[in-house]
């Protein structure tokens, strides 16, 4: 199984969600990038600042609330995942009715819950 996953609003903060989700990703052997306010690693994968135009992605985990995401929806449309996973606390009907019109799949789950149940 290799769905190359961004997490989106990752942080260098260990007590974070997002730094978990990075290290469950890498546990699981899933091909991860992220994207971030501040640049660093965390379990080999860098944490970019800046909007890049990744390939292949397979599956959007987003850590950034409703109001934050306004100004990165075009920009994850364009990417043209396979999915976008709506965190806990990230949940947001009017980008849910933006993916829907772009062919998009989307569910509110846990991240960490997927990938601890073979969900993922």
């Amino acid at each position: 199984m290799n769905k190359k996953t961004l997490v989106f609003g990752a942080s260098l903060k260990p007590n974070r969600y997002s730094n978990y989700a990075i290290k469950r990703l890498v546990t699981s052997r899933v091909e991860t990038v992220a994207f971030g306010l501040k640049q660093g690693e965390v379990s080999g994968v860098s944490i970019d600042t800046e909007l890049i135009d990744y390939k292949a992605i397979h599956t959007v985990t987003l850590y950034l609330n409703p109001n934050r995401q306004k100004a990165y929806y075009n920009y994850i449309v364009s990417l043209q995942p396979k999915r976008v996973i709506f965190n806990p606390g990230t949940e947001n009907p009017e980008f849910y009715n933006i993916l829907k019109e772009n062919n998009i799949a989307f569910e509110a789950a846990c991240t960490l819950v997927l990938l601890s149940t073979n969900q993922y």
